[in-house]
């Protein structure tokens, strides 16, 4: 498995933010992260990437302890973070040159060329980030967060504000991403889940009310919204 947890907790202060999650996530599956404002979300992926210090409980990514290799899973580990936090007076192939220096990556330019290909920014590569739409942006924040090649990739509402062009474009290059890594992206789009996702967990109140594959909604004809809203109101 490239992600185990196993009873999860995580306090602010007295409000226990998450509350007893465990969950496991293997190669090439691409799970939704379902839940409504303030359910733990972005706590829960802050504390896989180690952004976050849990507070009790168990995580192994990549068969390995999360306290015991935290530096080691940062390199195994890509995150896009929700407000995607780029240098915008950079261009483009500058940023993604210091995000591949900090991680001391080899034959760097090639490496670049092949993110700038995965991802699609060939067409905009010569201008400055500030210029760029909001999906370029996400295009460079997710090529940011696969220019190490990470086992696992962490996605945080990753295609919000795009426009419907945008989006179809998004969610193909996240599918195609997926099936050679490990994918856990939060969305409050349901679409997202129909259309990118294997699997879908469900988080209500720092709590796991579900975890289905969407097969299992396909099987027997489940309407995921209808079931988010029932089990989330």
């Amino acid at each position: 498995m490239s992600i185990i947890i196993e009873n999860l907790n995580k306090y602010y202060g007295s409000q226990k933010a998450l509350s007893d999650i465990s969950f496991s996530l293997k190669k090439g599956e691409i799970v939704g992260f379902l839940g409504p404002n303030g359910a733990g979300k972005s706590t829960l992926m802050k504390i896989i990437c180690c952004y976050l210090k849990k507070d009790s409980g168990k995580i192994e990514i990549c068969n390995l302890d999360l306290e015991e290799n935290e530096m080691f899973i940062k390199s195994k580990i890509g995150y896009l973070a929700e407000n995607n936090p780029l240098y915008k007076n950079m261009y483009i192939k500058e940023y993604l040159y210091f995000i591949g220096a900090l991680y001391k990556i080899q034959n760097l330019k090639s490496k670049i060329q092949e993110m700038v290909h995965t991802t699609g920014l060939q067409p905009e590569i010569n201008k400055q980030i500030k210029s760029l739409s909001k999906g370029y942006k996400q295009r460079v924040g997710i090529a940011a967060a696969l220019i190490h090649n990470p086992e696992v990739l962490i996605l945080d509402e990753p295609t919000t504000g795009l426009d419907p062009n945008q989006l179809i474009e998004i969610r193909n290059l996240i599918k195609t991403i997926g099936k050679e890594k490990t994918v856990l992206l939060s969305t409050h789009i349901m679409q997202e889940v129909d259309k990118i996702c294997d699997r879908v967990i469900i988080i209500n109140k720092g709590k796991i009310i579900d975890d289905k594959l969407i097969s299992d909604f396909q099987k027997h004809n489940i309407n995921i919204e209808q079931h988010f809203q029932k089990l989330t109101t």
